[in-house]
């Protein structure tokens, strides 16, 4: 993890406060996740340059002419032993990634429905292996930051920018409770399947905002419910068999969610309901998946018998 280029990159910026959690040290004392492992992973990469790059639908990197049969069967080896890879999908020198989630589906929902990236620093919360940072620099990105408690997720981007190094994204392994507090600073924030994984969704919002420059956009997707305006389901203990869903708001909460938090110009810009096709059990993600988390008669509702996942995409600005 050669965090140099970024040092370099936010010298002498607002992004400057970052600093400390880039060097050695800190990461050194990063033992949750099973961080030295992942590391001793990234280190036995082999030092491959790549022919092509393509951050379109499918991210994708050189090609198997690139390397001897021997060489792509070793590296397919390595790269499942960051199974699950939950976000994609990716091509890396001929192999492909299938990932649990199409997420070039709900990449392709919003894009042109945000303000236009180029020129912009992005925040990405919860930004698991980086896909979605990928495609912010298709659109145009200047600098792409990610960030993602989950060590294993954190460590499949670094595998994918082993062979990347020159592009201007990273991802950190820290939380945005662990960020610097009000940045405020950067042009557009992502926040994309987080906000039901929160014990305080107004908390998480208000540190969201605090990292956005005056004018700057939000960019927030999650799980949502039917129901008026104030309604809000808590699940009693899972909510498709996830036990990290706290509070699943009706479109209409989430709305004044944001507005209570000083939010303007909050609009919808995109209502989803997931399927098979988006989300499912792969050789890559072979672990349970959305056919596990619905009921088996019904799939309309989950197995706990609560309303089937449906997904919401608002964009908001900070005043």
């Amino acid at each position: 993890m050669d965090l140099t280029p970024l040092q370099k990159l936010i010298q002498g910026t607002p992004l400057e406060s970052l600093a400390p959690f880039l060097e050695p040290q800190y990461l050194q004392q990063i033992r949750h996740g099973d961080f030295p492992k992942w590391r001793k992973l990234l280190a036995s990469l082999p030092p491959l340059s790549a022919s092509s790059i393509c951050l379109g639908a499918t991210v994708s990197l050189g090609d198997n002419t690139n390397l001897e049969a021997s060489a792509l069967a070793a590296l397919e080896l390595q790269l499942r032993e960051f199974n699950p890879w939950r976000k994609g999908p990716f091509r890396l020198f001929g192999i492909d990634i299938d990932s649990e989630w199409r997420s070039d589906m709900k990449w392709s929902r919003l894009q042109q429905a945000i303000a236009p990236l180029p020129g912009r620093t992005v925040l990405d919360v919860g930004a698991g292996n980086g896909y979605y940072g990928f495609r912010m620099l298709e659109a145009g990105a200047d600098l792409v930051i990610g960030i993602d408690p989950h060590i294993a997720y954190v460590a499949q981007f670094w595998a994918i920018k082993h062979f990347l190094p020159a592009l201007p994204t990273f991802v950190l392994p820290m939380a945005l409770e662990a960020m610097p507090s009000r940045l405020a600073c950067f042009d557009t924030v992502f926040s994309m399947g987080v906000i039901y994984h929160r014990r305080s969704p107004i908390d998480h919002l208000l540190l969201l905002k605090n990292s956005l420059r005056p004018g700057g956009e939000l960019v927030i997707e999650t799980l949502y419910v039917d129901g008026a305006e104030g309604y809000c389901l808590t699940p009693a203990k899972k909510y498709a068999r996830m036990g990290n869903v706290w509070f699943l708001p009706s479109i209409a909460t989430l709305l004044q969610w944001l507005t209570r938090c000083g939010f303007e110009d909050c609009r919808v810009i995109d209502q989803s309901t997931t399927t098979f096709e988006e989300q499912r059990k792969t050789a890559w993600m072979p672990f349970d998946s959305l056919t596990d988390a619905l009921g088996p008669d019904h799939l309309h509702i989950t197995i706990e018998g609560l309303p089937a996942p449906q997904r919401v995409i608002v964009t908001a600005r900070r005043s």
